[in-house]
């Protein structure tokens, strides 16, 4: 295992170069120029020439790059473009904790409600409660944001004043409920949808038959054999909710108000702020590599059939 997990992490900096070297040079060559940007309408040649000047950007575009990825190495992502005085290390720290905290909570309450769903409705194949539960799913994944936060706001907010419309107070606030809701319940249809095609293969095998076969009570083979196999495919896909987990609330932030990484990534978009976005970038990419690790080293633990480096036990 140790040998599988250093030959994967050795992949990590090439992985890394080339996505940080390919967001790099779009910030540089791409639409808009962020000093212009931020001088607006008092911008004037002299002074956006000082202001390249100053931050290196006349330079050859390797030597920029070589001298980003020297800082990157040392934990240092820059100043922002539209923020002086501000360090983008500063601003991530804060605003990557306020959006994990949201995705935290969004993802307790898909997966608290989506797993159990799962597997009452596979238990219960092609009754009326099978149905039922196969069409509520479908609806809570066709229903887009911008219809679910509105409606929530209307009713919850509006109609009957119990919740917050806006900002936000922490993982425990009542300023969480609306947007956690919003983001938790496509992922609700998604885990329920998952963890019924995964549960009905599973009870279809014959080592599931072998152990009742046996005398074990339906409890025991349930969590033992059914459940803890059927979740290889949950724990992939919950394994890349929580690589993203401080970066996938872009429209809810923007929608509710609240200051967190997806508000300013999308903020930096428009203000061409090019060292949050590498940031954000290199983070992000970071994170879904070492999830997909972990994740690969879950799999055998679940099920001993699976053997590590795509080899398979006889």
């Amino acid at each position: 295992m140790g040998t599988y997990v250093i030959r994967r992490l050795a992949w990590l900096p090439v992985i890394l170069l080339i996505i940080s070297f390919i967001t790099f040079v779009m910030g540089r060559f791409g639409p808009g120029d962020p000093i212009e940007i931020r001088a607006g309408q008092y911008n004037n040649e002299e002074s956006i020439e000082r202001i390249r000047e100053q931050r290196g950007l006349n330079d050859n575009i390797f030597v920029q790059y070589g001298r980003y990825l020297k800082n990157v190495t040392r934990g240092d992502f820059g100043d922002s473009i539209a923020l002086p005085g501000r360090t983008v290390g500063e601003l991530l720290k804060k605003k990557m904790w306020v959006s994990a905290q949201l995705n935290i909570a969004a993802l307790f309450l898909s997966v608290s409600i989506g797993i159990p769903l799962g597997l009452f409705a596979a238990l219960r194949q092609g009754t009326f409660w099978d149905t039922s539960t196969v069409a509520f799913t479908l609806l809570g994944q066709s229903i887009p944001v911008f219809l679910t936060a509105p409606l929530l706001l209307l009713v919850f907010a509006s109609w009957l004043d119990i919740l917050p419309t806006h900002d936000w107070g922490g993982l425990f606030s009542t300023h969480t409920i609306l947007p956690a809701i919003v983001m938790g319940v496509p992922g609700i249809a998604i885990i329920t949808r998952l963890t019924r095609a995964s549960t009905l293969e599973v009870i279809s095998q014959d080592y599931i038959r072998t152990a009742r076969s046996k005398g074990l009570s339906e409890t025991t083979v349930q969590r033992r054999h059914v459940l803890r196999n059927a979740m290889i495919p949950v724990i992939t896909m919950l394994g890349f909710s929580l690589a993203g987990i401080a970066f996938t609330s872009f429209i809810v932030e923007r929608y509710f108000g609240i200051p967190g990484i997806g508000d300013l990534f999308i903020s930096s978009i428009f203000a061409r702020d090019y060292p949050i976005i590498n940031a954000i970038v290199i983070i992000g990419t970071t994170m879904f590599v070492l999830a997909n690790l972990i994740v690969d080293l879950i799999y055998p633990w679940l099920d001993p059939r699976i053997r590590l480096g795509g080899a398979h036990a006889e």
